[in-house]
């Protein structure tokens, strides 16, 4: 069987060290060919000018280094959000969002884990289209790397919160999480990515286990053990007593807060009974934040609710616990890049 060529984008320093030394190439020359790729940002190997024609040219033969395809820029008209979907594969979409912050200050990219979802979260457009696999490491770093030269700009922060369930995919997003970290690659600190989850526990406690040092996000979406499978399968599998103990346990053990994520759903979620529910589990983690985001998506029949509701609900959140609450905005939802809303039907704005 004919072994496959090694792609230099998302590997390790480790492992460029191991293909250098299978060509015949001197070790140091992986230092080179890591901060070429991650911090020089480079997009094909002749701009690797610390290595000779000779050397550029044994990569080239031996080794590739592709790209995922871009296949529609969308700009908002509202709030400078952009949203991009990417070719990687035959019929295989996925989709990343720029996020600039109103004062310009935070620059973030949402990326994605999968293509499609193994998930299906009732709330969320992606959980629709079909599962087509995991993305590499490489694709999900790509991400980043195209976005950020798309824009013309680097990214102050990453959010592993775009298309697929990250913890259904831990060792690739975990290696580009290390990568995105690493002073010698994309050089940004640990707490500036945050990794989310539906609520899959097996990874958080692979994740505790591993002592990991990036921000966390639960995306919890309804308290109440007995309805929160009616907005998300995953608790099926992974029920909301075991997720609570894991995220105790991440608090305890890790010694930093946890972010949970809670989409406001009218009729669903946002009565007073559940801002009791999850304040009481917000004074059970002890250590959290909770970011409260209003319905983006109508497909399954319900409803965004209104500024007065969302006011009503934070309001006796707040009376409840002393835990941070920051009401998410939701930028990009006129060109559906909004929380819940990657998917790749429905464009409404005209491409870039």
């Amino acid at each position: 069987m004919k072994e496959e060529i090694p792609v230099l984008k998302g590997k390790t320093k480790k492992e460029l060290e191991e293909i250098c030394v299978s060509l015949g190439l001197e070790k140091y020359r992986a230092a080179q060919i890591y901060t070429g790729i991650y911090k020089s940002r480079y997009t094909h190997l002749d701009q690797f000018t610390t290595l000779s024609k000779e050397v550029r040219e044994k990569l080239k033969l031996h080794t590739s280094f592709p790209e995922i395809e871009l296949g529609r820029d969308l700009a908002s008209k509202e709030d400078g959000t952009r949203k991009f979907t990417f070719y990687v594969g035959e019929n295989k979409e996925i989709e990343a969002v720029w996020i600039p912050s109103g004062d310009g200050g935070r620059k973030t990219i949402c990326i994605s884990s999968q293509i499609g979802c193994t998930l299906n979260c009732k709330f969320c457009a992606t959980g629709l289209l079909e599962y087509k696999g995991n993305l590499h490491t490489w694709q999900i770093l790509d991400q980043v790397l195209q976005v950020e030269r798309l824009v013309g700009d680097k990214a102050t922060n990453i959010v592993f919160m775009g298309m697929g369930e990250p913890m259904h995919n831990y060792f690739s997003v975990m290696k580009a999480a290390h990568i995105l970290r690493d002073q010698e690659g994309f050089g940004l600190g640990a707490l500036r990515i945050t990794i989310s989850t539906a609520g899959v526990t097996t990874g958080i406690n692979r994740f505790i286990e591993n002592k990991e040092p990036f921000n966390f996000a639960i995306s919890l979406n309804h308290p109440n053990p007995n309805s929160r499978s009616s907005v998300m399968d995953v608790n099926d599998k992974h029920p909301l007593e075991k997720l609570i103990e894991s995220a105790k346990r991440f608090t305890k053990e890790l010694d930093r807060a946890i972010t949970f994520e809670y989409v406001m759903i009218p009729d669903v979620n946002m009565g007073r009974d559940n801002a009791e529910r999850l304040a009481k589990i917000s004074r059970s983690v002890n250590k959290c934040k909770i970011n409260v985001i209003p319905l983006n998506t109508d497909f399954t029949g319900w409803r965004r609710p209104t500024d007065e509701e969302v006011k009503d609900f934070v309001m006796h959140l707040k009376a409840k616990t002393t835990a941070p609450i920051l009401n998410r905005r939701s930028p990009g939802r006129d060109i559906n890049g909004a929380c819940g809303m990657l998917a790749l039907k429905g464009i409404r704005s005209e491409t870039r």
